[in-house]
């Protein structure tokens, strides 16, 4: 599993992991794409802006390893502001190639690029 180094393990301030410590002996959890509604808490959107500015920060537009990166939190982007970089796409892989989606992320989490 490769470790993304200077990535943020989790929001700062809060218990919102964005990382994984070690591989879990059974593999990695399948990422699934989640429903975001409209109700979800403030700080679960937060969180979602903050793990997307992390995630932009750290790759751009350019494809990048799941490794390290926690499936929970990549599932609630997962589909629609990250998707698969690869054909086929194993969604339980820690070496699955995943990319930013910039033309949705920019409309979702507009705050985050400006």
């Amino acid at each position: 599993m490769e470790k993304h180094r200077g990535f943020p393990g989790r929001l700062p301030g809060t218990d919102f992991q964005f990382t994984i410590r070690r591989a879990h002996k059974d593999g990695a959890t399948k990422l699934v794409a989640r429903e975001r509604y409209p109700d979800r808490r403030p700080a679960d959107k937060r969180a979602d802006a903050g793990f997307m500015a992390a995630l932009w920060a750290q790759f751009g537009g350019e494809p990048f390893v799941r490794g390290n990166l926690d499936a929970g939190r990549l599932s609630w982007l997962f589909g629609r502001e990250v998707v698969a970089a690869e054909d086929p796409f194993d969604p339980e892989s820690y070496d699955a190639l995943l990319q930013i989606d910039e033309a949705v992320a920019r409309v979702t989490f507009a705050e985050v690029f400006e």
